[in-house]
């Protein structure tokens, strides 16, 4: 797999742990069908409808079941308060029981649950029913939290006024004038704290900041002291740098496992920051999360 650098991606983080979640469409897959409310989500369609879907407009996620009276009863609310508002918002549904794995993603506990996301990250959410009057607010306080932040959700003069300042911080990271880029994508994510390619970008830039100033036997000096956590991380960079980004995975995970208390924690945030560095749905992200979590439990 070739990566020139660590592509612009939006990070799934938060809460509700997403990246878990490999899109491709299953043999013998349906399309999807009408939900009790909104988009009925599936594993082929979950980053369509929901996490591109976001990045335009507030996707609301009802998590249900047709075992639950309040569901249905959620669903029909939700669902009207969607057709009232027209494009302003998303509703998907997930039913829990056709599509477990989906529902394990959002660590749901109860039917019904919602969750808001926006910009492919949790916004807000609560179980159970609550009086159409305080969904209304509900609904009204995702939209004024997102006004003019997401794609779908300003008009096209703020867009027209955002491109040139991105095309502007792209020339520089390609040209690898890494403190300009770095300065234009911050001055771009003040101005709009939610604008998915800044974020990643900053997180980007700062990984290849520091990972260009390792020396090229990091590698080899980890090798021979394993347990040195420094070492480890200055040998992880350098591997995500050569491409070999499940090695530097495998590296902080094997020591994920050897460190306890403080520096386990430390080994681990770093290994999640490499993480988000990376589109969620990479095979290699997925692996990665996978080994570390049973590294963890």
């Amino acid at each position: 797999m070739t990566r020139p650098r660590p592509p612009i991606a939006p990070a799934m983080a938060g809460a509700v742990d997403l990246s878990a979640l490999k899109q491709r469409a299953a043999a013998g897959d349906s399309a999807p069908a009408a939900a009790p409310g909104g988009v009925e989500i599936t594993e082929a369609n979950f980053e369509a409808e929901v996490l591109v879907r976001s990045n335009e407009v507030p996707v609301v996620v009802l998590l249900w079941s047709p075992r639950s009276d309040s569901s249905a009863q959620l669903a029909e609310v939700l669902s009207g308060l969607a057709e009232a508002d027209g494009p302003k918002w998303s509703l998907a549904a997930v039913n829990v029981d056709a599509v477990p794995r989906v529902a394990q993603m959002f660590g749901v506990q109860a039917v019904p649950t919602v969750v808001a996301l926006a910009a492919g990250q949790p916004l807000s959410s609560f179980q159970g029913m609550q009086p159409p009057e305080q969904l209304r607010r509900w609904i009204d306080s995702l939209l004024d939290a997102t006004a003019g932040k997401l794609s779908g959700a300003g008009d096209a003069d703020d867009q027209e006024q955002v491109d040139p300042q991105v095309e502007q911080a792209r020339a520089h990271l390609d040209r690898g004038e890494f403190d300009a880029a770095l300065a234009a994508y911050q001055a771009i994510l003040d101005a709009n704290p939610n604008h998915v390619e800044a974020k990643g970008a900053v997180r980007q830039i700062g990984f290849l900041q520091r990972a260009t100033t390792h020396p090229q036997d990091a590698v080899d000096v980890a090798d021979a002291t394993p347990d040195d956590i420094d070492a480890a991380f200055a040998a992880a960079d350098v591997e995500i740098l050569q491409q070999n980004v499940t090695g530097a995975f495998a590296r902080l995970t094997a020591l994920v496992k050897r460190t306890a208390g403080d520096d386990r924690t430390r080994v681990r945030t770093r290994l999640i920051e490499l993480f988000d560095l990376f589109d969620p749905a990479d095979p290699e992200v997925i692996a990665g999360r996978r080994n570390l979590a049973n590294a963890l439990y």
